[in-house]
Protein backbone atom coordinates (compact mmCIF):
# COMPACT_ATOMS: atom_id res chain seq x y z
CA UNK A 1 0.00 0.00 0.00
CA UNK A 2 1.15 3.31 -0.99
CA UNK A 3 0.96 6.10 1.31
CA UNK A 4 0.63 9.72 -0.31
CA UNK A 5 0.86 12.64 1.99
CA UNK A 6 0.19 16.44 1.01
CA UNK A 7 0.83 19.61 1.95
CA UNK A 8 -1.69 22.55 2.42
CA UNK A 9 -0.57 24.64 -0.36
CA UNK A 10 2.30 27.71 0.59
CA UNK A 11 3.15 25.79 4.21
CA UNK A 12 6.74 24.97 4.26
CA UNK A 13 8.89 23.88 7.52
CA UNK A 14 11.52 22.34 5.62
CA UNK A 15 14.66 23.74 5.42
CA UNK A 16 15.87 22.03 2.63
CA UNK A 17 16.74 24.27 -0.73
CA UNK A 18 16.90 21.69 -3.48
CA UNK A 19 19.21 19.09 -4.53
CA UNK A 20 22.65 20.39 -4.36
CA UNK A 21 24.41 16.97 -5.56
CA UNK A 22 23.38 13.48 -6.74
CA UNK A 23 25.13 10.40 -8.03
CA UNK A 24 25.22 6.92 -9.22
CA UNK A 25 27.95 4.38 -9.26
CA UNK A 26 29.55 2.91 -12.08
CA UNK A 27 32.76 0.40 -11.62
CA UNK A 28 33.86 1.72 -15.45
CA UNK A 29 34.35 5.75 -14.75
CA UNK A 30 35.81 6.19 -18.59
CA UNK A 31 32.70 4.53 -19.87
CA UNK A 32 30.40 6.84 -17.67
CA UNK A 33 32.62 9.69 -18.24
CA UNK A 34 32.34 9.24 -21.97
CA UNK A 35 28.64 8.88 -22.09
CA UNK A 36 27.92 12.07 -19.28
CA UNK A 37 30.89 14.41 -20.34
CA UNK A 38 30.74 13.02 -24.35
CA UNK A 39 27.38 11.73 -25.08
CA UNK A 40 25.44 13.96 -22.91
CA UNK A 41 27.97 16.87 -22.76
CA UNK A 42 28.11 17.90 -18.95
CA UNK A 43 31.00 19.60 -18.05
CA UNK A 44 33.32 17.85 -15.80
CA UNK A 45 34.33 19.68 -12.92
CA UNK A 46 36.48 16.99 -11.03
CA UNK A 47 38.45 13.40 -11.74
CA UNK A 48 40.68 11.05 -9.80
CA UNK A 49 41.12 8.22 -11.20
CA UNK A 50 39.50 4.76 -10.27
CA UNK A 51 37.34 6.97 -7.78
CA UNK A 52 35.16 9.09 -9.21
CA UNK A 53 34.21 11.96 -11.83
CA UNK A 54 32.12 14.74 -11.15
CA UNK A 55 30.20 16.38 -13.35
CA UNK A 56 27.78 19.75 -13.58
CA UNK A 57 24.24 19.42 -14.48
CA UNK A 58 22.55 22.89 -14.48
CA UNK A 59 22.65 24.55 -10.98
CA UNK A 60 23.46 21.05 -9.71
CA UNK A 61 26.49 18.65 -9.73
CA UNK A 62 26.22 15.37 -11.03
CA UNK A 63 28.85 12.74 -9.43
CA UNK A 64 29.31 9.30 -10.67
CA UNK A 65 31.34 7.20 -8.00
CA UNK A 66 33.12 3.79 -8.44
CA UNK A 67 31.43 1.80 -5.89
CA UNK A 68 34.44 0.12 -4.79
CA UNK A 69 36.39 2.83 -4.50
CA UNK A 70 33.79 4.39 -1.57
CA UNK A 71 32.05 1.28 0.31
CA UNK A 72 35.79 1.64 2.26
CA UNK A 73 37.10 4.55 3.74
CA UNK A 74 39.43 6.51 1.71
CA UNK A 75 43.36 5.84 3.14
CA UNK A 76 44.66 9.24 4.48
CA UNK A 77 41.71 10.93 4.11
CA UNK A 78 41.58 14.48 5.48
CA UNK A 79 37.81 14.83 5.95
CA UNK A 80 34.77 12.51 7.31
CA UNK A 81 33.06 11.77 4.56
CA UNK A 82 31.53 8.99 4.91
CA UNK A 83 31.05 5.27 3.14
CA UNK A 84 29.16 5.11 0.48
CA UNK A 85 27.85 2.89 -2.46
CA UNK A 86 24.76 0.70 -4.26
CA UNK A 87 24.68 -2.41 -5.41
CA UNK A 88 22.41 -2.81 -9.00
CA UNK A 89 20.93 0.22 -11.58
CA UNK A 90 20.10 3.23 -10.18
CA UNK A 91 18.31 6.32 -11.71
CA UNK A 92 18.46 9.87 -12.23
CA UNK A 93 16.62 12.25 -14.33
CA UNK A 94 17.77 15.05 -15.95
CA UNK A 95 15.47 17.93 -16.98
CA UNK A 96 15.43 18.03 -20.68
CA UNK A 97 12.95 20.45 -23.31
CA UNK A 98 14.39 18.97 -26.12
CA UNK A 99 13.38 15.67 -25.89
CA UNK A 100 13.63 14.87 -29.74
CA UNK A 101 17.34 16.26 -30.24
CA UNK A 102 18.20 14.01 -27.11
CA UNK A 103 16.93 11.08 -28.16
CA UNK A 104 18.27 11.88 -32.07
CA UNK A 105 21.54 12.16 -30.21
CA UNK A 106 21.48 9.13 -28.00
CA UNK A 107 20.84 6.79 -30.70
CA UNK A 108 23.50 8.32 -32.84
CA UNK A 109 25.69 7.52 -29.89
CA UNK A 110 24.50 4.04 -29.71
CA UNK A 111 22.56 4.19 -26.82
CA UNK A 112 18.80 3.30 -27.96
CA UNK A 113 15.60 4.59 -26.01
CA UNK A 114 14.23 2.06 -23.70
CA UNK A 115 10.88 4.34 -23.31
CA UNK A 116 9.70 7.09 -24.69
CA UNK A 117 5.92 7.90 -23.02
CA UNK A 118 3.58 10.78 -21.46
CA UNK A 119 2.95 10.78 -18.72
CA UNK A 120 -0.77 10.98 -17.46
CA UNK A 121 -0.19 14.92 -17.09
CA UNK A 122 1.27 15.47 -21.01
CA UNK A 123 4.78 14.99 -19.76
CA UNK A 124 7.18 13.70 -21.88
CA UNK A 125 10.07 11.18 -20.58
CA UNK A 126 12.85 9.55 -22.49
CA UNK A 127 14.44 6.15 -20.67
CA UNK A 128 18.08 5.10 -21.65
CA UNK A 129 20.62 2.75 -20.27
CA UNK A 130 24.26 4.24 -18.95
CA UNK A 131 27.45 2.20 -19.58
CA UNK A 132 26.73 0.90 -15.81
CA UNK A 133 23.11 -0.04 -17.00
CA UNK A 134 21.68 2.47 -14.71
CA UNK A 135 18.62 3.80 -15.33
CA UNK A 136 18.79 7.60 -17.07
CA UNK A 137 15.79 9.58 -17.72
CA UNK A 138 15.18 12.55 -19.55
CA UNK A 139 12.19 14.55 -18.62
CA UNK A 140 10.21 17.77 -19.27
CA UNK A 141 10.13 19.97 -16.26
CA UNK A 142 6.00 19.93 -16.18
CA UNK A 143 6.14 16.36 -15.56
CA UNK A 144 6.77 17.94 -11.92
CA UNK A 145 4.99 21.23 -12.73
CA UNK A 146 8.52 22.66 -12.72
Amino acid sequence: MTETVTREAGASDTLVGGLLETCLYAADLEAAEAFYGGVLGLSRVARVAGRHVFFRAGPSMFFVFNPAATREPTPGATLPVPTHGATGPGHVCFRCTALDAMRARLEACGHPAEADFRWPNGARSLYVRDPAGNSVEFAEPALWGC
